[in-house]
């Protein structure tokens, strides 16, 4: 954490102008918030070269998986070459939202955020109608934000938000995962499980 996290760290500099937070300025600048485990981030990123991937999450034990994924803990004390085209941002997402530049991101994603289940917890859901405002500013006229969740209570919670929003083109959900979307753990425990996931893939209007 104390030697990685600052050199992957997206840095307060770069968010008046996104692109210049990169190893080099990339060609777009998408953004994940919660990354979870850090899988689907790092599968983005490796991907994609040319574009540049914010991942954000708050909690600890994330951002060390993201880590130890990175630098594996092989005895030594180096550190190997980090991905130039990936940034972490070990805060709230919705704090680096409402700073960035209108229109700055192309892409962002939701994938298999904590359901909040409990009413009393309804406001800690990221799909809500403030971010809701919030990602339609950061996003371009024609942005794709990808949303996918097995839980059926956020499934539904889901479904009812985006069915009150003008901001964003919003075709029915998929049933299986798209093509292009890179699996999560998340997923294949849901799918374990029997819980199949809900794949929304929202355009911002233009």
């Amino acid at each position: 954490m104390q030697a990685v996290l600052p050199r992957l760290h997206f840095p307060e500099s770069a968010i008046a102008a996104p692109a210049t937070g990169f190893g080099a300025v990339p060609d777009e600048v998408w953004l994940e918030v919660g990354f979870g485990g850090g899988e689907h981030a790092r599968a983005l990123a490796a991907s994609n070269p040319a574009i540049g991937l914010i991942a954000c999450e708050v909690f600890e034990n994330g951002i060390c998986s993201m880590l130890s994924a990175l630098v594996p803990d092989d005895g030594t004390d180096d550190v190997p070459a980090l991905p130039g085209n990936l940034r972490l941002w070990a805060e709230d997402a919705r704090a680096l939202l409402a700073r960035l530049p209108p229109g700055s991101l192309s892409r962002l994603y939701l994938m298999f955020p904590d359901p909040w289940p409990k009413s009393r917890h309804v406001k800690r859901r990221f799909m809500h109608p403030e971010n809701i405002t919030l990602a339609a500013r950061a996003l371009r006229p024609g942005g794709v934000w990808r949303i996918a969740t097995d839980d059926p209570t956020y499934q539904a919670w889901t479904a009812e938000i985006l069915s009150q929003q003008d901001a964003f083109e919003v075709p029915p959900p998929a049933t299986e995962r798209p093509e292009g979307w890179p699996p999560t753990r998340y997923e294949a425990k849901a799918l374990k499980a029997g819980r199949p996931p809900l794949y929304w893939t929202l355009t911002r209007c233009r």
